[in-house]
């Protein structure tokens, strides 16, 4: 017989007729204490026997990484071909044995890429996009909750809805305005290029005005809205969905979509369409300022040029885009910060989906007003 020690726990090997070898374990193994000794260990363990005993019944404590010690150790002698067996744990060190035994060790297998062809990704990309019927189910969730919340307003979670307002609003208004200054500067700068060859200078006010009332600065607003905050209530839903938190709220009695979508749409409505109307009015500033420097109008001249053109149906118009706007942002956000799997990879997937889907949406929406509003005369 002969034995290794370390602190707290020794190690005997004792050899029986029939080739069989015991590993008798007696005390703690714990890995801080095993870890600068498990090389003696493993030299005990040799020559394996025909069949060998890995004999933990003197083993009083067993933590994690020293159980993954000792089951490397027998896989080990496992693939020298001989027989090994775990024989006389305790209840306490078998049910951690069998969670770290639970899966059998596999060769790792080096694969070569697998090549995709273009057809092969449409088709994926197609069937995708067919899949994403299933946020019908989403839809009708909400309408049940929109209904319940009818009849029960103080379900709703009033409270969130100041901080989710000032995030995506007070928080994201020089952004927005910044944007849309620069965006009627540029319009301005474009018009004036074209209008000057025909002595038209005036008319600078009128493109500008139209433009950026009606489309450019409610699509703008609504753009830097989906990457601020939709991109924020995804990732916000979908760590709370892969951390379960989710499943916690349900468990307290609390809706998910009166606790969690339902202030963050009410956000969204309120904020859009003010962001729209602070985006018109630096757009008209950013075109008035290329009016004062390239086109020697007046500051008086251009605004009331700007008026004349613009009428309230205009400004109206784009603000009733940005509701709707708004409300996609928040409902497609929500819906994918909810649908999240797959832990932080899961997350990432999920906000750039409801980024991606909530601009696709805005362009779309966008394009129904206009064909709308022409249909009508608007």
């Amino acid at each position: 017989m002969t034995e290794t020690t370390g602190p707290g726990y020794r190690v005997e090997r004792v050899e029986r007729e029939g080739g069989l070898v015991s590993l008798r374990f007696v005390g703690e193994l714990r890995f801080r204490q095993c870890f600068p000794s498990w090389e003696r260990v493993g030299r005990l363990a040799h020559p394996p026997g025909a069949r060998t005993e890995l004999d933990l019944a003197a083993v009083e404590h067993l933590d994690g990484a020293a159980a993954a010690l000792l089951l490397d150790l027998r896989h080990e002698l496992a693939a020298q071909g001989g027989e090994v067996e775990i024989v006389g744990p305790n209840r306490a060190v078998e049910a951690l044995l069998e969670l770290y035994g639970a899966h059998r060790r596999q060769p790792s297998q080096k694969l070569p890429p697998t090549r995709i062809g273009i057809l092969d990704q449409i088709g994926r990309e197609t069937l995708s996009i067919l899949g994403e019927s299933r946020a019908l189910d989403f839809v009708g969730d909400m309408a049940l909750a929109i209904a319940q919340a009818v009849r029960r307003p103080r379900t709703v979670n009033w409270a969130d809805v100041p901080r989710l307002i000032e995030r995506a609003g007070a928080d994201g208004l020089p952004i927005v305005l910044m944007l849309n200054f620069l965006v009627g500067l540029v319009t301005g700068f474009q018009a004036a290029v074209q209008l000057a060859q025909f002595g038209a200078n005036i008319f600078v006010a009128d493109l500008v005005g139209l433009s950026v009332t009606r489309e450019l600065a409610p699509l703008m607003t609504a753009i830097i809205v989906a990457g601020r905050s939709g991109a924020a209530f995804s990732a916000e839903l979908g760590t709370m969905r892969v951390d379960e938190e989710i499943d916690a709220l349900r468990t307290l009695g609390l809706d998910p979509f009166h606790f969690l979508v339902f202030p963050r749409v009410i956000a969204l409505l309120l904020v859009v369409p003010l962001l729209a109307i602070l985006a018109d009015v630096a757009a008209v500033a950013g075109g008035l300022l290329v009016a004062l420097l390239r086109l020697d109008l007046t500051f008086t001249a251009y605004l009331l040029e700007t008026r004349n053109a613009v009428h309230a149906w205009d400004v109206f118009s784009g603000i009733l885009k940005t509701v709707f706007f708004g409300a996609s942002i928040a409902l497609i956000a929500c819906k994918r910060g909810l649908a999240t799997t797959g832990g932080a990879e899961g997350v990432g997937r999920a906000t750039t989906s409801a980024v991606v889907t909530s601009l696709f949406a805005i362009v779309l929406l966008d394009a129904i007003f206009t064909l709308v509003f022409n249909a009508l005369g608007g």
